[in-house]
């Protein structure tokens, strides 16, 4: 149940981006890194479980952003379709020599079997300063593909349903907070290290309900669309704790642990594990601060470990500002 929330509206900033990873605590993940050759100019973390070792969120220093969150549609998870994180690996990597438009992107994605065997998700992809597409796998061309952040002051959030849909009380109150956050960010002439702080308050906003006494996981999973931030939840052992030992749990991010947690990241304890804010100025320069809740077999990173801030200026910005950004 991961968000992705984006912003033109503050003036300081050609865009905000705001994010919560919402997984199994058990999935193997790399944190964010520049990526090795001939990748280098790729910042994001990676997904460890698969093969293809793709992302959610990335941007490079040519200028490029994507980020990805899933469709919780009602099938069952087959390992064997294909990586919708190698999607957002794909957009990211494209050579700078040959630096195709957003427009051939999605052509590739949407002609023939282009989005043949990939599951439902959205895909927010473009270059920073310019309009994003939102890609799906219900997109069924060019055409049809909707663009955010064509006109100033914009605030648009998604998470694990169509773009379109409007019905989930985490996106609409994420993209209340966020609004409301910036213009008291601009009211208050508030720093860039306070407006990153109020991102990250933001992002914890925990509003799910508990799980009443009797209710199966899968009925219970409905509430998740209700709060932004995931505390931990589930898990096989979860069922043998008093209510007070969960809520302890979910306050203080301890995991349930379980002897029977399969260990292949698909199941177990599940919550929020990463969180992510990005900001990008109109100078080009763009500070990425991703905060780890939890590591490597689902462990609780310490506090004082757990942000990684990376500051990089986007080459040929000027170009990019200068660069006809209608459509």
């Amino acid at each position: 149940m991961c968000i992705a929330l984006l912003s033109n509206a503050h003036p300081d900033y050609a865009l905000i981006l705001i994010n919560n990873r919402d997984e199994y605590l058990h999935r193997p993940t790399e944190p964010a890194h520049w990526w090795a050759p001939p990748n280098e100019n790729v910042l994001g973390a990676r997904d460890l479980l698969r093969e293809e070792q793709g992302t959610w969120l990335g941007i490079t220093k040519h200028g490029r952003i994507a980020v990805l969150t899933n469709f919780r549609e009602e099938v069952d998870f087959r390992m064997e379709a294909r990586s919708r994180g190698s999607m957002v690996t794909a957009f990211l990597i494209q050579p700078t020599a040959s630096e195709g438009s957003i427009e051939s992107f999605i052509e590739s994605l949407t002609e023939g079997e282009g989005l043949k065997g990939v599951g439902g998700f959205s895909l927010v992809c473009g270059k920073f300063g310019e309009p994003l597409a939102v890609i799906s796998n219900r997109t069924p061309n060019l055409e049809g593909t909707p663009w955010i952040m064509k006109d100033s002051g914009e605030t648009i959030g998604l998470s694990n349903a169509a773009f379109e849909d409007r019905s989930w009380p985490k996106v609409l109150k994420g993209e209340k907070l966020l609004a409301s956050a910036i213009k008291d960010n601009i009211a208050q002439q508030g720093s860039q290290a306070a407006l990153i702080e109020d991102m990250f308050h933001l992002l914890s906003d925990d509003t799910l309900p508990k799980r009443p006494k009797g209710v199966g996981w899968n009925a219970y999973l409905n509430e998740l669309r209700k709060s932004i931030f995931i505390p931990a939840i589930g898990g096989e052992g979860a069922d043998g704790l008093s209510a007070e030992d969960l809520a302890a749990a979910n306050s203080q991010h301890v995991i349930v642990e379980s002897d029977t947690d399969k260990g292949d990241g698909l199941s177990g304890v599940y919550g929020t594990q990463k969180q992510t804010v990005v900001l990008v100025d109109h100078h080009g320069k763009v500070t990425f601060v991703e905060r780890s809740l939890y590591g490597a077999k689902g462990k609780v990173v310490p506090a004082a470990e757990r942000d990684r801030i990376y500051e990089f200026d986007i080459e040929n910005w000027r170009k990019m500002e200068g660069d006809d950004q209608s459509r």
